[in-house]
């Protein structure tokens, strides 16, 4: 099966090299570089199975009445210990009336310090796949589980997500995305609420909240730094998300 020009596109913005012939459009366009070895190609998406979630619990406090109201209350949020050793909140970034929210584990190093979710290199990879299925960051809203960095960047306790469920959950419903992107499995299983691996979530479709929201999971951009060859099952499951935003705005 050969690769259309959308997937060899995606491929290319992951580093993933591919053999393209010489009046190819990427090369015409200077979009690619000639002579790579062959990348081989996709695996056919899962079927798509639905599965509906309940929405996460409402916290104690009162909705803010406003975005800026609930900026705020992530910014000076101490429902957890995180607070103590955090440089700042990491409130979440982009447009807030969005069709696509991604949603990924926690703040790292550098988030902590700039406080903006997915900078450094695990960011400059989600953005090259935004821009290969034609989105940029302005385009989406980007959050994460937690707005505050977990010490050493280990995994979230029950309590931490518990305390910031709700600001999550306020976003949620604020931005009302078409379809939510879960990105690795400490998202995708606190956002869904189950135990199941990633490996199984991946090419399925869920369900968010009352209206339900779709969602689709996949990997972190930090683990595809770390296992190149995943790329392009993340291919599939971007093709699956968009085909789930389709359905859902048709």
């Amino acid at each position: 099966m050969s690769l259309s020009l959308e997937q060899r596109r995606y491929l290319q913005a992951l580093g993933i090299e591919v053999w393209l012939p010489r009046d190819h459009p990427l090369v015409a366009g200077g979009g690619a570089e000639q002579g790579g070895r062959a990348a081989g190609k996709p695996g056919r998406a899962l079927p798509a199975r639905p599965e509906r979630t309940p929405a996460p619990r409402p916290g104690a406090a009162p909705a803010p009445s406003s975005w800026e109201a609930l900026q705020a209350a992530v910014a000076g949020c101490r429902r957890c210990g995180l607070h103590q050793g955090r440089t700042q909140t990491v409130f979440g970034v982009g447009k807030v009336d969005a069709d696509w929210m991604l949603i990924g584990e926690a703040p790292g190093a550098e988030e902590d310090r700039r406080g903006e979710p997915f900078v450094g290199r695990a960011g400059k990879l989600l953005d090259s796949m935004l821009r290969a299925v034609g989105l940029s960051r302005e385009q989406v809203f980007i959050a994460n589980i937690l707005k505050c960095r977990p010490p050493n960047n280990r995994d979230p306790k029950p309590d931490e997500v518990a305390a910031c469920e709700d600001y999550l959950a306020q976003q949620i419903r604020a931005v009302q995305p078409k379809l939510i992107l879960a990105l690795g499995r400490v998202a995708a299983q606190n956002l869904l609420k189950t135990e199941t691996p990633i490996g199984k979530m991946r090419g399925n479709r869920y369900r968010w909240g009352d209206p339900a929201v779709p969602v689709v999971v996949t990997y972190h951009p930090a683990y595809l730094l770390r296992a190149p060859r995943e790329k392009r099952k993340s291919w599939q499951d971007l093709q699956l998300a968009m085909k789930t935003y389709k359905e859902a705005t048709q």
